[in-house]
C-alpha cells in the first residue's frame, strides 16, 4: 500500500464545493479543483484555484495528477487552469465518453471536436492504480450519480466526489443522464465495505443550521447513520427513498455553464466570430408557447 498521505481541503462556500490537494510532503495530486464562475456577470475568476497553487508552492509538491471524480453538475472545474500552471495531466472515468456524447448533443457541439476527444489526458477503469511518486491511488469506479463517477483510495482515505454525503444529507441524486440508483445502492454498498476507520473525503456539504460543515467521515459513521443508506437499508428501499427525492429537485442552478465546460475538461468554449466566449442555456419550451 501507499504511504498514509496529508490531506488538505478547500472549501468553496458560492457551491458548498470541496477539493484537495493529497501529498505526502512531495509528492501530490489535486481533486476536484472549481473554477469560481458568477452567472448574473458572466465573470470567469480564479481566485480559489490560485489558493490551491498557492498551497502547493509554498509546499513545494510535486503534482503527478489533476484528478476529477465525474464531470460535475454544480460547478466548474478549473483542472485545465491547473493543467497549464502545473504540467500535471488531467485524468476523470472512462464513462465520460458517454457523459460527452449526451450533453454534446444538447449543446450542438460536434462530437469529433478535438476539444472533446482530447479533453483528458487520462480515462481511467475500475481497478487501475495511479502512480505519484510514492503515492498509490487506486480507481474505484462508483457509477449510480453519474456513469463517469470515480472514487480514488490513496492510504485509508477515499475521495467519493458526489457518490456519499455526510450522514445527515445522504446520497447523491440519480436523476441526471446515465444515473441510477440500483448502480448507486452498488457503489456505497462497496464504499461500506472498506474497514471502518477508512475516510470518505466529501466533494460537497451542505449542512443543515446548526451543524459546522465537515469534509470527511469515517466508513464506520457512514455505514450506520447514513440517513438514506446506512449498513441495514434494503435495495427496495433504497429505490424508494431516493426516487421520491429525486422527484422533489430542481435543477442544479450551474447545470448548462458547469457541463459546457466540464466535459472539454475545464476549458472554456471556443470565442465566436466577434471573439466573446459564450455560455448557452438550451430552452425546454412549455406546451401552447406558439408565437415566442
Amino acid at each position: 500500500m501507499t504511504c498514509q498521505p496529508q490531506v488538505e481541503p478547500f472549501f468553496h462556500e458560492l457551491t458548498g464545493t470541496w477539493s484537495y490537494v493529497v501529498h505526502d510532503g512531495r509528492d501530490a495530486v489535486v481533486i476536484d479543483p472549481v473554477l469560481d464562475y458568477d452567472q448574473p456577470s458572466g465573470r470567469i475568476r480564479t481566485e480559489s484555484a490560485r489558493a490551491v497553487l498557492d498551497f502547493i508552492a509554498a509546499n513545494r509538491l510535486q503534482i503527478h495528477h489533476v484528478l476529477e471524480t465525474h464531470a460535475h453538475a454544480d460547478h466548474l472545474s478549473a483542472a485545465a487552469f491547473l493543467r497549464a500552471r502545473l504540467d500535471a495531466p488531467v485524468a476523470i472515468g472512462e464513462g465520460i465518453r458517454s457523459v460527452q456524447d449526451h450533453f454534446s448533443a444538447v449543446f450542438g457541439i460536434d462530437r469529433n471536436d478535438p476539444m472533446l476527444a482530447d479533453a483528458f489526458e487520462r480515462l481511467l477503469a475500475d481497478g487501475e492504480v495511479l502512480s505519484a511518486g510514492v503515492l498509490s491511488i487506486e480507481v474505484m469506479a462508483t457509477p449510480g450519480h453519474t456513469a463517469d463517477s470515480l472514487s480514488y483510495r490513496i492510504g485509508d482515505n477515499v475521495f467519493v466526489g458526489d457518490t456519499l454525503f455526510a450522514p445527515d444529507v445522504g446520497t447523491a441524486r440519480c436523476d441526471f443522464p446515465g444515473g441510477s440508483i440500483d448502480q448507486l445502492y452498488a457503489s456505497i454498498t462497496r464504499l461500506h465495505a472498506l474497514p471502518g476507520d477508512t475516510v470518505l473525503w466529501l466533494c460537497h456539504d451542505y449542512p443543515p443550521e446548526g451543524r459546522e460543515r465537515r469534509a470527511g467521515v469515517t466508513v464506520a459513521e457512514s455505514r450506520r447513520d447514513n440517513r438514506l443508506l446506512s449498513a441495514g437499508t434494503s435495495l427496495e428501499e433504497f429505490r424508494k427513498v431516493r426516487s421520491e427525492r429525486d422527484a422533489s429537485l430542481t435543477a442544479p442552478w450551474l447545470l448548462y455553464p458547469s457541463l459546457q465546460v466540464n466535459i472539454r475538461g475545464g476549458r472554456l468554449p471556443p470565442a465566436g466570430a466577434d471573439g466573446r466566449r459564450y455560455l448557452c442555456t438550451p430552452l425546454q419550451l412549455e406546451p401552447h408557447t406558439d408565437g415566442l
